[in-house]
């Protein structure tokens, strides 16, 4: 079973809107409000849209939301949407920030077969309605995409052994996105993520034409019954084969 031309639109389109929800929510931090407060608001607001958009055009499917509910019936679906109402919430609480994001993906077969993510504070939704096409390479160091807070050491040592430098960025969406548009050149994660963290910029990267998979060059399945990813790698294809020796 394939996605459908209404899937990919359907995820481009639903991310988008909770991206504009989530950017009216946001404003209330520049009157004062509490930010905890607004980041509370921005998940649970973007989590019933999203589910609301997705019951109304696709109610026999299932959903895995972050800020839902896990129903394990999901795993005798054929088709479940896997939503990351906002990824990035403490960067959405920093109202200068731009590294945040939403992520909707369609999971068939374990595979994420559609899905967008938006970045709402640059104004883009990147999605496999209409890939994007892969920046050629710069030629230099390669970059290497790392948590602005806690970058694994697995990183270290792949920018050792490439070369690379690393650069910090916020949320999961964002840097996988950063290397769809060509900001860097290899995001590899090995501290543990849940599949809404992933699904939808994996749909987005593998449709560009990037390389993903886990670290150990194995393939990323969803919809499993225990939601965590340990890892996953995504880089330029043809940085894979280095990056994969070095990890190894």
């Amino acid at each position: 079973m394939r996605a459908s031309p209404a899937d990919h639109r359907d995820a481009a389109r639903f991310a988008e809107e909770a991206g504009r929800l989530l950017l009216g929510i946001r404003t209330r931090i520049d009157a004062g409000e509490a930010i905890d407060r607004v980041r509370h608001d921005g998940d649970l607001g973007s989590h019933e849209l999203l589910l609301g958009r997705l019951a109304d055009a696709h109610p026999h499917d299932a959903v895995l939301s972050e800020e839902g509910a896990d129903d394990l019936a999901r795993l005798d679906a054929k088709r479940v949407w896997i939503v990351d109402p906002l990824d990035g919430t403490r960067e959405f609480g920093e109202p200068l920030r731009t590294d945040w994001a939403v992520h909707v993906a369609l999971v068939i077969g374990g595979e994420p077969v559609a899905g967008a993510v938006a970045l709402p504070a640059r104004g883009l939704v990147l999605s496999t309605a209409a890939p994007p096409t892969l920046p050629p390479s710069t030629g230099g160091r390669p970059r290497v995409v790392v948590s602005r807070t806690r970058p694994p050491a697995e990183a270290e040592r792949l920018a050792t052994a490439l070369g690379a430098e690393l650069v910090a960025m916020g949320s999961a969406g964002a840097k996988a996105m950063a290397v769809v548009l060509g900001d860097a050149d290899v995001y590899p994660h090995a501290g543990g993520q849940y599949e809404w963290d992933s699904a939808a910029p994996v749909a987005v990267a593998a449709r560009t034409g990037l390389h993903v998979s886990r670290l150990d060059g194995t393939p990323l399945r969803y919809n499993q019954r225990d939601a965590w990813l340990p890892d996953l790698l995504i880089c330029r294809p043809e940085l894979a084969e280095p990056v994969l020796a070095a990890l190894a």
